[in-house]
């Protein structure tokens, strides 16, 4: 077999060694794009994150696609999972994991129904799951093994606030590869839907961009009490889309 005479990591038989965090601005932006990538295998891009309840319910074209974006993000995510992924990401860096769980279920509760709540755990409990085998970290495994023994929820905000903490990615860098996560993933939702093609897409996430800067320093500014989204139409579609006959995406 082919051996890396220079590669520091193998362990004689070939086993791996913990991965290091970066120390360096490229390091981190590599974690970023690794996370954000539609191939890490999270299941985050296995939700419509709502937009599939819109369309069954004709409350959404091409042209309002753009505003239905920006007001999530506003609204729904930058209050929410934005600002829990900060608040995670603080608290594990300074090692309070009780904080980091105290956050992790205030989140879980503000999400409404239960299609929300699961889509949100299933991605969160696979991250922490490979993201340990991935990056591996002291933290990254204590909190996977907490989440595992139901001590805490696991949402996908908490994760990846706890995972880009361990890997040295910076606090605003972080919330905004997040946010920028869930706008390819809506936008590659709305692909599939039919609501846009792959060029039009491209320029939505562009346009959003602006709106992506502004969540991010909002929600670096919010307390946990401050925690909780606020688009109620979206919930309600959400709860109809669970009760769908029919589903393409999870959520």
């Amino acid at each position: 077999m082919y051996r890396d005479e220079g590669d520091e990591t193998a362990e004689p038989g070939g086993s791996a060694r913990s991965t290091r965090a970066p120390e360096t601005d490229l390091g981190h932006l590599l974690v970023g794009l690794q996370l954000t990538d539609s191939a890490f295998p999270s299941g985050f891009y296995t939700l419509s994150h709502g937009l599939e309840g819109f369309v069954q319910e004709g409350a959404v074209d091409r042209d309002s696609l753009p505003a239905l974006l920006h007001d999530l993000l506003r609204h729904g995510v930058g209050p929410s999972d934005a600002t829990a992924l900060a608040l995670a990401h603080r608290a594990a860096a300074a090692g309070d994991w009780a904080a980091v769980a105290a956050t992790d279920r205030r989140l879980h509760a503000t999400k409404l129904n239960r299609e929300m709540r699961q889509a949100a755990t299933r991605t969160g409990r696979q991250l922490l799951d490979l993201a340990a085998e991935v990056f591996g970290g002291a933290g990254i495994v204590r909190y996977h093994r907490t989440v595992t023994a139901r001590r805490a929820p696991g949402t996908q905000a908490v994760a990846a606030g706890v995972v880009y903490a361990e890997t040295g990615v910076p606090v605003r860098q972080a919330v905004a590869a997040d946010l920028f996560a869930f706008c390819a993933s809506f936008a590659g939702a709305a692909l599939r839907l039919r609501l846009t093609d792959h060029r039009l897409a491209q320029v939505l996430l562009r346009r959003t961009a602006p709106v992506i800067e502004e969540t991010t320093r909002r929600a670096l500014a919010r307390g946990l009490d401050d925690l909780g989204a606020t688009t109620f139409a979206a919930d309600v579609m959400s709860a109809r889309h669970e009760r769908a006959e029919a589903r393409l995406f999870a959520s």
